[in-house]
């Protein structure tokens, strides 16, 4: 699994119909984290325990990372502040271009596998007490975020 996460003062996403006409926003959060999250083909192999093991552990780094701002200056994470996040499903994160102009998407576990993580690792952020807004898996969504810093990681399990 793989998660690109943002600090940001606030980020929404907004569900659009197929002619790109937004629908309706899916999740909004004030200051809090924006996590992209993808799910790769090793994720979803025959051992379901593996993939809790996956998903639990991909759920405390979130909740747990320190890139929040305290008002003295340290490093928080949202289970030290109660800081929301925003969880958008991200296949794309796996998008291979090695060997060209046009990405390959076979790590990308396939929807009807992945759906199912990403729902898991909502829930586990859930269970962690955290507050989780999400996307819509599947569907056409605009996203829009205000970086804080700007302040960008790359996490993986």
């Amino acid at each position: 699994m793989r998660a690109v996460v943002a600090r940001v003062r606030r980020a929404s996403v907004t569900v659009e119909a197929p002619d790109g006409t937004p629908l309706r926003v899916s999740g909004e959060i004030g200051p809090g984290l924006l996590v992209l999250l993808g799910v790769h083909v090793d994720d979803v192999g025959s051992d379901p325990a593996a993939t809790a093991r996956k998903v639990d552990t991909m759920a405390r780094k979130l909740h747990e990372l320190r890139i929040l701002t305290g008002a003295d200056g340290g490093e928080l994470s949202c289970a030290d502040t109660g800081a929301p996040l925003l969880v958008v499903s991200q296949f794309t994160l796996y998008g291979e271009t090695r060997k060209g102009r046009r990405p390959s998407w076979s790590a990308a576990a396939r929807p009807q596998d992945a759906e199912p993580v990403v729902d898991a690792v909502v829930a586990a952020l859930r269970g962690r007490g955290a507050t989780v807004r999400t996307g819509e898996f599947g569907a056409r969504m605009a996203v829009e975020s205000v970086n804080d810093g700007p302040f960008t990681v790359l996490v993986e399990v």
